[in-house]
């Protein structure tokens, strides 16, 4: 009895929660509750550090040089055209990069944003894939808690931007995070096509710069509503979010920084390569070395 009553308490709660959601955005791919979504994390979480490891214990690591070749510059693709439609829908035809608000109209423009947010969303989950293709390859070193973490919560905090907050200064690190991503799936797909590759990366070592001016400019954006008068967003919670996500992982790569530049350069020559490379590739955004093995 006191079960169905804790039940019924905490289903009038949630109906009463998803009386503010975003009516356009219902109906979507894994939109009509967070229970889906939550479903697939939970299995990728248990998949990746419990399951997959004891499967490949005994099993040869795959070989998937072709697949990542091909799964990189697919995501670049993707990437590419999320920026694209970022852009076209607010970013470049009319947002002022200050106190701009969620358009929940039917207009054109409205949908358009509404939908890249959902398709940002839905690129977190193909994401996914990174950590898979590690246990696959029995690379279990680089399923770390962060980056276990980073790929789980992102799909998950993301599913309530869409369903309430589609749109608006919650999406500048989207477009941003997007055009990082063209930058650092480009390197990890070059890597994945092997050594005769490699002097085409001499830029590897300014991803991490890439960055940490991708979290500079996150949170000082976000940072502004809190300095504006007059800023009617529509639910600040998101702003918060966003503003904490930014400060934490700036905190992060700065600490990366610090190991591979300052630290790193009292190695010698052969560890300051290989501290470096477990730094850039192994935490950034989520992301191990592709190469680390070639």
């Amino acid at each position: 009895m006191e079960f169905g009553s804790i039940k019924s308490t905490v289903g009038l709660i949630y109906d009463e929660f998803m009386q503010n959601a975003d009516t356009r955005t219902e109906n979507w791919l894994l939109m009509s509750s967070p229970l889906p979504q939550t479903i697939i994390i939970t299995a990728y979480i248990y998949f990746v550090t419990s399951l997959g490891p004891r499967i490949m214990e005994n099993r040869k690591a795959f070989d998937l040089k072709g697949v990542l070749v091909v799964y990189n510059f697919s995501v670049v693709a993707l990437s590419l055209y999320m920026c694209y439609e970022f852009v076209m829908s607010g970013w470049g035809t009319g947002y002022s990069f200050r106190c701009d608000l969620v358009d929940y109209s039917d207009s054109p423009q409205g949908i358009r944003m509404a939908a890249t947010c959902w398709l940002y969303y839905f690129s977190k989950f193909i994401e996914m894939l990174d950590t898979i293709f590690f246990v696959l390859r029995k690379k279990n070193s680089q399923v770390t808690f962060l980056h276990v973490y980073h790929h789980s919560i992102m799909p998950f905090t993301w599913w309530f931007g869409v369903r309430f907050s589609a749109g608006g200064l919650g999406t500048f690190h989207a477009l941003l995070n997007s055009v990082v991503h063209v930058i650092m799936y480009t390197y990890y797909g070059l890597t994945a096509m092997g050594p005769k590759y490699q002097k085409y990366l001499w830029w590897k070592k300014y991803l991490t710069t890439i960055q940490l001016i991708q979290f500079v400019m996150v949170t000082s954006h976000i940072s502004q509503y809190f300095f504006i008068k007059d800023c009617p967003y529509q639910f600040p919670i998101f702003v918060y979010i966003i503003g904490l996500y930014g400060l934490i992982f700036l905190f992060l790569f700065l600490n990366f920084w610090y190991h591979a530049y300052t630290k790193g350069k009292r190695l010698p020559k052969v560890l300051q390569a290989q501290t470096w490379s477990h730094h850039t590739n192994g935490v950034m955004n989520g992301n191990a070395n592709h190469d680390k093995d070639e």
